[in-house]
């Protein structure tokens, strides 16, 4: 089969090739999936430059999400069978390959009205969003929350989940042009931190008491001011450092605000609990009724691989890349 492969985690498009690789076998409690589409994700570009805290072997087939149809099921596995529709969560990676194996517990519904790329767009930054919000957190009608890289895939669902569940979204963008989208998509403010201070914007917005909640992908410098923008016993959701590691005076910003703070990656929870379940039901029937918008920017081939990740890597994207690989 033909898989996009990391040869090495230097980031070098040279490193980035297209092999042949031996067709995969699902073991007991495994299915093996057909692959159509894979979604791109920041965690594929952080494996790609080898910082991905996560750390995966090399050489290394990408990909974390993917749709398709089951190829083959392991002894165990019960749900599915060969030729359904499926959705899939590739937690070790592999998904950008004509055929990934996944454990059955890491399947999504994708019901008959959903397409294939659809299906390919929603299962990390959708269910990701949804357990930031409500998983590790609790967000209740007239919470303000802010929510940096507000533009990007987990931030428009974020700000779409936010409004639904009646909370007052706050967000920002480190580049111009991507506020529109999130505005569009029902946040209420949204600051260039280029050009805006977000704790004063933030502040005011809270008549000066600070949000109830930050959701950050960042870390380092953005994520420390960002606690200059909360109120006491407020909540900060990690998921990921996009400009680096949190700074060493995190206990400080803690203890001095009583904060909780919590770091979440989708790949630790559990995908057997009523609540895994409801997040993927709650994201799915969103989309299905239209609560929920999926903003596909671009589809790619296995040979504009290289153009794919340098379109993510210029951070100008305010959607969901996916790449073409199956019928």
């Amino acid at each position: 089969m033909k898989a996009v492969v990391f040869t090495s985690p230097d980031g070098a498009p040279g490193s980035t090739i297209i092999d042949d690789r031996p067709v995969p076998e699902p073991g007991p409690g495994q299915v093996s999936v057909d692959v159509a589409f894979a979604g791109l994700n920041f965690a594929d570009l952080m494996m790609r430059t080898g910082i991905y805290p996560h750390p995966r072997g090399y050489p290394l087939v990408p990909g974390v999400e993917a749709s398709g149809h089951v190829r083959a099921v392991g002894p165990g596995v019960t749900s599915v069978a060969p030729g359904d529709r499926v959705a899939v969560f590739v937690e070790e990676a592999g998904a950008f390959a004509e055929v990934c194996v996944v454990p059955e517990d890491w399947l999504m519904p994708l019901p008959a009205d959903m397409s294939l790329e659809l299906g390919a767009a929603y299962p990390i930054q959708g269910v990701t969003a949804w357990n930031l919000l409500h998983g590790v957190a609790d967000t209740r009608p007239g919470d303000w929350v802010l929510i940096h890289a507000i533009g990007g895939g987990v931030g428009l669902y974020l700000t779409q989940l936010a409004k639904l569940a009646g909370a007052h979204v706050i967000g920002t963008v480190g580049t111009a042009g991507k506020e529109a989208r999130a505005l569009e998509y029902g946040a209420d403010i949204v600051v260039n931190r280029e050009t805006e201070d977000f704790v004063a914007v933030a502040l005011e917005a809270t008549g000066g008491r600070g949000v109830d909640k930050v959701i950050d992908s960042t870390g380092a410098s953005i994520l420390d001011r960002s606690f200059d923008a909360i109120r006491p016993l407020g909540h900060v959701v990690s998921y990921g450092e996009a400009e680096g590691k949190p700074w060493d005076n995190l206990w400080e910003r803690l203890v001095r605000k009583s904060l909780t703070f919590t770091r979440m990656h989708l790949g630790h929870l559990d995908h057997s609990t009523d609540s895994w379940a409801e997040g993927v039901t709650a994201v799915v029937d969103g989309i299905r009724s239209g609560q929920i918008r999926v903003p596909v920017e671009g589809v790619y081939g296995m040979d504009q691989v290289d153009e794919m990740f340098a379109a993510l890597a210029s951070r100008r994207m305010a959607g969901k890349l996916l790449l073409k690989i199956g019928g």
